[in-house]
């Protein structure tokens, strides 16, 4: 037996499942505000939802979706992104009736064979919003600032954050664009990887996210597609950036910004942490997407979101020095004197706990000193004493970790005398 976690993959401990509900807590406390709800997929789907949805030329469905049959022959993949799931799931339950909107979030595990490196493996967490139904570019802004606020929550500071935005336009003028660019790729395919010159057929666009240097300088001077919009799509990308303006979120626009998706529309945006991550530094974005539920067969319906990366974000907190908030594993800790009161003991802490105090007891035979030893440990205010002698009396013993001082109460009042003590 290997027993070890696959290749990609880690055991998610103690400390950082803590940070993940502390996060995902945050998250949930926070978009309900902006009148968001929860939803959670399946973490596999029929493989057309993720071909169709994010595109079979993007990179993540030509070489890192992790797809395979099931016993009746159907191809199914583990969900590599969180949006396109959220799109098809809206559409199966008509969650969108014609002319209203939802807001829905969510988080959970996603999947992509990759090579596993600081902040990226085979199995991550992601933390996403969406909104389906809202076409105006308050909406756009909206999404952004949550997304801005949420870090600054979680302890990232604005300086240690760029936002980027950029718009890619829609169907009536990015087509054209998009030639342009590829036009261009083939006029440099000498100075271009083969990777790059292959994009120029199948995603052009995604020659701009190349990682070659070399590529990126013959990129710098391709055509900007913000020179290409269309007169609505110019309009939309102004308002958003007014929008940004207004409530003072700093931001640049990043006129190569594509995100790698498919299916995105105008408005991309993408938030990246200066500190901690090394080049694969980007901790979360996303943009609209106003095509793809007509792309499952759906009407027309107007969406955006992002989709936050869970290790990254925890490697920028740790770099500005944000702190997961230590949980309160035991307010108080029962101590019994000898084995002979264990019953009792057990006892005791089950009442406070029903009192719904936080409590623990020794269950591996500590001698009494080192039960108070882990109860310092864990950072219990009070200890409750349980002996022989304090049981003939009908008491337990209450010591205060901070003062040393100790005071006997009647057994049936333990739990009120707690509460009276812990306040």
């Amino acid at each position: 037996m290997n027993a070890r976690a696959p290749k990609g993959t880690t055991d998610m401990l103690p400390a950082t499942a803590r940070a993940w509900e502390y996060l995902t807590r945050t998250a949930q406390e926070m978009f309900a505000r902006y009148g968001y709800e929860p939803v959670y997929t399946p973490l596999f789907e029929h493989t057309e939802v993720f071909t169709r949805g994010i595109g079979e030329a993007t990179d993540i469905v030509s070489k890192e979706m992790y797809t395979f049959e099931d016993r009746s022959g159907r191809s199914l993949t583990l969900r590599p992104e969180g949006t396109a799931s959220v799109v098809r799931s809206a559409l199966e339950h008509t969650l969108v009736p014609q002319g209203s909107s939802i807001k829905l979030y969510y988080a959970g595990p996603m999947f992509r064979y990759e090579r596993p490196q600081k902040g990226r493996m085979r199995q991550f967490w992601q933390i996403g919003i969406e909104i389906l139904g809202a076409a105006e570019p308050s909406a756009d802004a909206e999404v952004i600032v949550a997304l801005w606020r949420f870090y600054e929550a979680v302890g990232i500071p604005a300086s240690n954050m760029r936002l980027l935005v950029n718009s890619m336009g829609d169907e009536a003028c990015r087509p054209a664009y998009r030639e342009k660019v590829a036009g261009y790729i083939r006029s440099r395919a000498g100075d271009l990887c083969g990777e790059c010159n292959r994009r120029a057929d199948t995603n052009p666009l995604r020659a701009f996210d190349c990682k070659n240097p070399a590529c990126a300088g013959v990129m710098a001077e391709a055509p900007l597609l913000r020179d290409e919009l269309c007169e609505p799509c110019a309009a939309h990308y102004a308002e958003v950036k007014t929008r940004l303006d207004e409530l003072g979120i700093p931001y640049t626009e990043e006129p190569k910004l594509v995100r790698g998706l498919d299916y995105y529309t105008r408005t991309v945006f993408e938030v990246q942490a200066d500190a901690g991550l090394g080049s694969q530094n980007a901790i979360g974005g996303g943009g609209r997407y106003d095509r793809l539920m007509e792309a499952y067969g759906g009407k027309p319906t107007p969406g955006l979101g992002f989709a936050l990366g869970f290790e990254r974000t925890l490697l920028a907190m740790e770099a500005a020095g944000a702190e997961v908030p230590a949980p309160l594993l035991a307010e108080v800790y029962v101590a019994r004197v000898d084995a002979t009161v264990a019953g009792e003991a057990f006892a005791v802490a089950s009442a406070l706990r029903d009192a719904g105090v936080a409590a623990e007891l020794d269950h591996v035979g500590r001698s009494l000193k080192s039960q108070f030893k882990q109860a310092d440990k864990l950072g219990a205010r009070l200890v409750v004493i349980v002996g022989p002698d304090e049981l003939a009396a009908g008491e337990v013993t209450l010591r205060d970790m901070g003062t040393k001082e100790e005071t006997r109460v009647a057994l049936a009042d333990v739990a009120g005398a707690v509460r009276r003590l812990l306040g």
